[in-house]
């Protein structure tokens, strides 16, 4: 069985759309954050509906669907206060109550392998922010008996192996951060973790802001961190 896991797609419907075109895939994995970051959420919501497997909220699919005002803060809470307006226009009533009632946590077997999904731990499913730190993850999985947990919210590609279970981060679609401006992914068979990128049109991407009427300083950042895979100066937390 071939799984495709996808994480932080984050309205950029450009990106997912290469990553879906070049992958088939038996299953679809899909840990959290379609929205916020970019302007165009209804296609990308669209395609998880009808395509993927399984789904968790991510804390950005949680806050656009209660409505949620962004607190001040760094360049990646600026970008998302000035295209979540946006949002509310872009999404009809059944895209935002499918945001809603997206499960925080699922468990899953497929493939002879089981699986548990959070957007960010296992201790704080939506929000805690933690990396590639053995000791930190060896603590989230005290009470964890999975083959695989799957996570986002870091926007870095990771695979942590840990006893009997191992942790991946496929990376963000959307808006990755580890210097590599290529959709992330990553593709599990036969019990093996492969992770993959490709190229996507930046360009239309950034033409969607401008043409959803995004302040022009806002879309510069989004370009110079797209463009970028991550700005270096903006890490800090999982916005």
């Amino acid at each position: 069985m071939k799984i495709l896991l996808l994480a932080d797609i984050h309205a950029n419907w450009p990106a997912l759309s290469a990553v879906v075109t070049a992958e088939e895939f038996d299953a679809c994995l899909f840990v959290g954050d379609v929205v916020d970051y970019a302007t165009d959420p209804a296609p990308c919501i669209d395609w998880l509906r009808e395509h993927a497997s399984f789904c968790v909220r991510g804390n950005h699919d949680h806050s656009v669907a209660q409505r949620v005002t962004v607190r001040p803060g760094g360049t990646f809470r600026r970008m998302a206060a000035a295209m979540r307006p946006h949002h509310f226009d872009a999404l009809n009533d059944d895209h935002l109550t499918w945001l809603a009632r997206l499960p925080v946590t699922e468990h899953v077997v497929l493939g002879g392998h089981s699986f548990l999904l959070v957007h960010a731990t296992p201790r704080d499913p939506m929000d805690e922010y933690i990396a590639n730190v053995e000791d930190q993850w060896q603590a989230r999985l005290e009470h964890v008996d999975v083959d695989f947990v799957c996570v986002g919210h870091t926007h870095i590609p990771m695979e942590l192996k840990l006893r009997n279970t191992t942790v991946i981060n496929p990376g963000s679609v959307g808006q990755p951060r580890d210097g590599d401006n290529r959709a992330a992914y990553a593709v599990i068979e036969d019990g093996q973790v492969h992770f993959h990128r490709i190229e996507y049109d930046i360009d239309q991407t950034i033409e969607h802001m401008t043409a959803s009427g995004i302040a022009e300083d806002v879309v510069r950042k989004a370009s110079t961190v797209l463009r970028a895979g991550g700005n270096p100066t903006a890490h800090g937390g999982g916005l």
